[in-house]
Order: C-alpha cells, then structure tokens, then sequence
C-alpha cells in the first residue's frame, strides 16, 4: 500500500492563473540574473552601492538562476519557492541595511507572486496555506 497522497487536480483556470502569475517574476528574475553574469558598466557601479563586492555577481547569478530554474520545473517549483524567498529576503535585507528600504517592494512583490502562482497551481500548496476552511 503506497503512503504517497494523491492529490486533486488543478482546474485548467487555476493552473494557467498561476503560471500567468509566476511569469513576471520568473522573466525578472532571469534578467537580473543574466545581468549579473553579462556584468554590464552600470553593475559594478550597483554593486557598490549596495556594498556588495563585484567578485560575488556570478555567485549571486547563480543562486538567483538556479532557484528560478526549480521552481519553473512542476517537480521542484515548491523548493524553488523556498530558496528564491530566501534569496530576495536577502535582497530586502541589502537594501534595508543601506537604508534604501524605498526599494524593498520590488523583492516583496515579487516573493507574493511567486507564493500566488505557485498557490494557484499546485493544491499541495493550497492544502498547506488554507485561505478559509
């Protein structure tokens, strides 16, 4: 006797929600974290700003990339989730510490998509994070 739980399906309108929903986090995300291995002028200048030493961009691009690459994936996008709101806690974080925390709600934005979208399309999550019983 298996102990897996089967799950109920997503509808088809849940599950198109969600991935219209984690569409632009993921394409920001990927951005940011090409952006971090292309290096252009204005990154180092970035970096700085934020008190972060460039010899760390590639590290970042790949924590960043890697995160989003499992949570585009159904299999591992909960752990994608979870590592990616680590990853912007760390960004909120950066900014508050500067005292730029007029900059926190793009990373804030963008954690609630993430959580929405996999929300609307994995009832695992639902099952987890009940709105109302």
């Amino acid at each position: 006797m298996s102990s897996v739980a089967t799950a109920n399906p997503v509808s088809k309108k849940m599950l198109w929600a969600g991935y219209v929903v984690s569409t632009l986090p993921v394409l920001m995300l990927i951005m940011s974290g090409v952006m971090k291995v292309m290096l252009p002028p204005d990154a180092e200048k970035g970096f700085g700003e934020l008190g972060w030493p460039m010899k760390y961009a590639i590290a970042l691009a790949v924590v960043e990339l890697g995160s989003t690459l499992l949570y585009i994936i159904p299999q591992t996008a909960v752990l994608g989730a979870i590592l990616l709101t680590g990853y912007l806690g760390g960004a909120i974080a950066t900014h508050v510490r500067i005292g730029d925390v007029g900059s926190i709600t793009i990373p804030v934005i963008l954690g609630v998509l993430i959580w929405l979208g996999l929300f609307l399309r994995d009832d695992r999550v639902r099952d987890l994070i009940p709105l109302r019983k």
